[in-house]
């Protein structure tokens, strides 16, 4: 029995790793796409609506008819959906490069829904497993999408500079061993029971908890705060502090991730009193935020991004970890609900600092603001984003304070 256990956990963080892979190598390749077909920003963009469009509505459909889906087989086919669409996204494009974006698509869809998937049957298959300290399994959990970030963007960088942009099919073929060996792991692996709502009207009735509301809106603005960081920190770093674009890419986005998997781990190994740690998080990220926008030393800047990471760390994980203490009936419901909170605040926050960035850019009114300040327009405009990306950690502190407070009196009803 404790063996099977071990084994699941295993095949639960390798999927968790198939997550870094899907989640960073569309953007690590689209300027690639743009140079070998001819594809268009605009459509590369579409790639991210397409995930997570894709995400959320699994998302949605688990939170209201988990009840009518087999949940072992739905955890067994999830590395096998990641598997499928990274062979799609990298094997239609050789075939016909003509119709390369075809398959980018067709295998975004597939590997966003195990994305997806991921999201809701992961998280709850681990909080399943008897454990004495079930908090710390989570935020293990979760340290291993992070730390996973580290490696794929550090073999990806250095897989196109030995073998050229022009190979980097296999690459993506290259990466499909992760969740191959998700998918043998699990094969063997007992699942836990994991609780559903028996009909629909049981999922609408948790609806009125407004604990349940509380963490939803908790996971979209710590989804945001994290999200916005990762996504936009490395051409912040370059556009806005004039840090080379490599340097921009390792501090922005590998040292961010390993900031974040540190937190994660820390917790893991040591955490307790989540309520105090997510409260110490959002506020450690205001500030860092604030410091970012407003700073133009360079070096402060790049310290600012990259602690934001640990204090992102667990706003995330912790909200889960919230939710299944105070819904433990909830089962795969409360995970799906949170997931999509998660994902739309990881979806809302890096567009909204991008629609910023280009209104500055555009506004006449700014760029002549920019120039008093001895600013370019792109730097004015990357500094307005980031100020605005501070207003996600920032609205969060009175809903972590709540957070804490219920944690701390047990009266979050």
């Amino acid at each position: 029995m404790k063996s099977d256990y071990k084994r699941l956990k295993y095949a639960c963080y390798t999927t968790n790793l198939s997550m870094s892979v899907v989640g960073n190598i569309s953007p690590i390749l689209f300027l690639t796409f743009h140079n070998f077909y001819g594809i268009s920003y605009s459509l590369l963009g579409l790639l991210v609506l397409i995930n997570f469009i894709t995400q959320l509505s699994i998302d949605l459909i688990f939170s209201f008819f988990s009840h009518k889906f087999n949940i072992p087989l739905a955890v067994k086919i999830t590395p096998l959906l990641t598997f499928t669409g990274l062979f799609l996204y990298s094997a239609f494009p050789l075939i016909f490069p003509e119709n390369a974006y075809v398959g980018l698509v067709a295998g975004t869809l597939v590997f966003s829904a195990s994305g997806g998937l991921a999201e809701v049957l992961i998280s709850p298959v681990i909080a399943a497993i008897p454990s004495d300290d079930p908090d710390r399994e989570m935020s293990k959990l979760h340290s291993v999408y992070a730390w996973g970030v580290v490696p794929v963007i550090l073999l990806s960088t250095l897989f196109l500079s030995l073998f050229g942009s022009q190979n980097w099919h296999w690459l993506a073929f290259l990466f499909m061993v992760v969740p191959l060996t998700s998918f043998l792991l699990f094969a063997k692996a007992k699942i836990p029971q994991m609780e559903t709502p028996e009909k629909v009207s049981g999922a609408l009735s948790f609806l009125k908890n407004k604990g349940l509301w509380l963490c939803v809106g908790a996971i979209f603005l710590g989804g945001a705060s994290e999200c916005t960081m990762a996504q936009w920190s490395s051409g912040y770093l370059e556009e806005a502090l004039g840090i080379p674009k490599v340097w921009g890419d390792i501090f922005g986005v590998a040292v961010f991730s390993v900031m974040l998997g540190l937190g994660r781990t820390l917790y893991a190994k040591k955490g307790k009193k989540i309520g105090n740690v997510l409260f110490l998080g959002v506020l450690g990220a205001a500030a860092c935020y604030l410091v970012a926008a407003i700073c133009n030393q360079p070096l402060i800047g790049l310290v600012a991004c990259a602690f934001t990471g640990l204090c992102v760390s667990m706003l995330w994980p912790g909200s889960l970890i919230v939710a299944s203490d105070r819904f433990p009936q909830g089962g795969v419901f409360i995970f799906a609900m949170m997931a999509a909170g998660g994902d739309l605040g990881a979806s809302v926050g890096p567009q909204l600092i991008g629609i910023i960035t280009d209104f500055a850019i555009a506004s006449p009114q700014l760029v002549d603001l920019a120039q008093s300040l001895n600013l370019a327009p792109e730097q004015m405009g990357m500094k307005l984003g980031m100020l605005v990306g501070a207003l996600f950690p920032i609205m969060a502190i009175p809903v972590f304070w709540a957070i804490k407070k219920s944690r701390n009196e047990k009266l979050c009803k």
